[in-house]
Formats: structure tokens, sequence, C-alpha cells
């Protein structure tokens, strides 16, 4: 073995720092399934973005919100290729600028600005109790969004008083190529993934809205590991009721620290003719072995542990096939399980009724 992650899959939805959240993961030895969720439009591209940009410099606000580093420095970057930066910046000096977290607060200090105030939960709920408490009545705020609307928030804000000037950085659309992300989910589905991962609500969001099947996935999903990087980017997993496991800090690294810690904890562990068998989404360890299988003989030995040591009929184990077939195919699945297993007496044969597990039926 390789790592903690050896033998286990992991889904990847990032399209933005997919790379290196993918090269943390396959360190600690995972496989990864890659499907994007979504893609972003380029800044300097985005007339949305360069229109709002107009507005503003053409009429600065009061208060300007930075919820994102990436998107803050975006903003700046796509200003500087329509030669817009120093009025942008000359529009935002006069403002009180709300950081949502260190990460934004130091974007907005890296583009020579000063922030007022920043929240310490690193949270829109805190920050926006900070703007009502400020008094915004009459007053221009503007709103750094970063892939998606913040309704909730805007809404609120105009209720109060306030002029709302939505700034929308880094526009989220579907994958220029669907077939990854569908494949990520039928994997989900078929059971062949042990954990997800999120860094953003928006991909959390078009993966729920792009499964054909959506209650079957909400369905395995609340059975694997959920990872999302934050509490924003797990709201929408957890509005599904789909419970989310967050790292302490809002980053990469701790997610993918958190979840090689997670994972193998939750791994099912039995003890099959005397010998320690751990489960993997495509793969088991046998007294310290990590052991690949195939597809279809992993289906099998999936049922087979449902059972606990019961017998499971050929016609149950045919339909737990992922392709199905003749009678006939169950025995080439057993016979590729216990060569995978590298211990044929872990699979007994009853006569006349099916399979089951070398163990005491539960």
């Amino acid at each position: 073995m390789t790592g903690p992650l050896a033998g286990f899959t992991v889904g990847v939805t990032a399209a933005r720092r997919a790379d290196e959240l993918i090269a943390l993961l396959e360190r600690k030895g995972a496989s990864v399934l890659h499907g994007p969720a979504l893609r972003i439009v380029p800044l300097p591209d985005d007339a949305t973005l360069h229109a709002a940009t107009t507005e503003l410099v053409s009429s600065p606000v009061d208060v300007v919100v930075a919820t994102t580093a990436i998107g803050f420095r975006g903003w700046f970057e796509a200003a500087e290729g329509w030669g817009l930066a120093s009025r942008l910046h000359r529009a935002l000096s006069s403002a009180v600028v709300l950081p949502r977290g260190p990460k934004a607060k130091g974007a907005v200090r890296a583009a020579g600005l000063v922030e007022a105030w920043s929240p310490s939960s690193e949270s829109n709920a805190e920050l926006l109790q900070y703007l009502l408490r400020m008094g915004v009545s009459g007053k221009r705020v503007a709103v750094q969004l970063h892939g998606e609307p913040l309704p909730d928030f805007v809404n609120t804000l105009e209720a109060a008083g306030a002029e709302v000037v939505e700034i929308p950085v880094y526009r989220w659309e579907p994958p220029a190529d669907i077939g990854p992300l569908h494949r990520l989910i039928d994997a989900v589905i078929a059971g062949q993934v042990d954990a997800l991962t999120f860094t953003s609500a928006p991909a959390a969001s078009s993966m729920l809205r792009t499964a054909p099947d959506h209650a079957a996935l909400v369905a395995a999903l609340r059975r694997l590991l959920v990872v999302g990087v934050g509490a924003i980017t797990a709201g929408p997993l957890v509005a599904a009721g789909i419970p989310v496991v967050q790292p302490a800090r809002s980053r990469i690294g701790s997610m993918v620290r958190e979840l090689a810690l997670e994972l193998p904890s939750r791994a099912t562990r039995l003890r099959i003719a005397s010998r320690d068998m751990e489960m993997r989404a495509q793969a088991v360890v046998v007294d310290g072995e990590l052991r690949p299988v195939a597809p279809a003989p992993m289906a099998v030995l999936r049922t087979l542990v449902a059972a606990r040591g019961r017998v499971v009929s050929r016609q149950d184990l045919l339909a737990a096939l992922p392709s199905g077939g003749e009678e006939h195919a169950v025995e080439t699945a057993i016979g590729r399980l216990r060569t995978a297993l590298g211990s044929p007496q872990m699979v007994c044969t009853v006569v006349k009724r099916g399979y089951r597990l070398a163990m005491e039926p539960a």
C-alpha cells in the first residue's frame, strides 16, 4: 500500500485548480475520477463584467464587498486588460472595503486598497449583519460575486435601502464536454466511488441539476463520503439532505487532509476465513495487502458483504452484475473474485443455493 488513500477512488468535480487537487489526492494514493461540473467564462471575454466595471468607475460606490480572493484579483486583472485598472482603483479608494475573509483581504491589499473590517467567521452572513448595523440606506454597495448570484444577500441590502451594484466575476456555465461529469455521476450511483469532493457551491448545484436520475444521485451521495471545502460550498448539498464533511480551514490542502483521515476510518472491515479484509470502491485490503478487484467481481463482493455471511443466490448475484448476462457470468465473476482476493476459501460455494462469505452469519 502507498499512502492512506491507496485503493480508494475519489471523485473530483472542480474545474479551477483541479490539477492541484488531483495531484494532492494521488500523492496520498487515491485513484481519481475527474468530472468537471462547470466551466469558467474567461474574464477578458466577459462582456457582462466589462459593462459592470465601466458603470462602477463612472459612478463610484460607497461600499465594496470582496467575497473571494481569486475573484477580486481577477477583476483587477481584467480591468488592466481593458485599460480600466487605474480608474477602478480610484473608484474603490474612497469606498469602505469589506473583504469576506483573510484571502480576500490579501487580494484587497495587493490591489493597493485598505480594508475597513473583515468577519472572523469568513461568512457572508456575518458580513451582511455588519453592513446592516453600519447602515446602508441611500448608499451604493458593490458586491463582487463569484460564480453564482447571491440573491438573499443582495435582496436584504436592497430592502434596507441600498442601491446594489453586482459585479459578476467568474461566471459559471455548464462544461463544454458533459461526458466526464455523466461518467462520474454513473460511477457514484454504481458505488464505484468512495468519496466525492467539491470546491464550489456552483459545482455542487450543477452536478445535482445534471444528473438524469436526481433521486438516485442524492441517495448515493448520502451513502458515501462527501467533502466540501467550506460551508458555502456545502450549501446546495446540505439543502438536499446530503451530509457534508468540511475541514476546519476552507483550503484545498486542509480538505484533502480531512478526507485522508475520514475515509479510511469509514471503511467496512470484516474477518473472513481467518483473514482481515477491508473494502474499497475498486480494491480490497486483505491482511494489509492492497488487491485490486475488477468491476464485475467487485459488484459480486459488495452483494456478498451486504449479506454478512448469509447465502446469496446466483440470481441475486446475476442481478448485481453491471452488465447482467447469464448464470455462467456469476461463476466467472466468482472465479475472478477468488483470484483477486488471493484466498479462494474466503468465498464458499453452497451447493444448489449460491455463495456466501466464509464468516459467521449476522
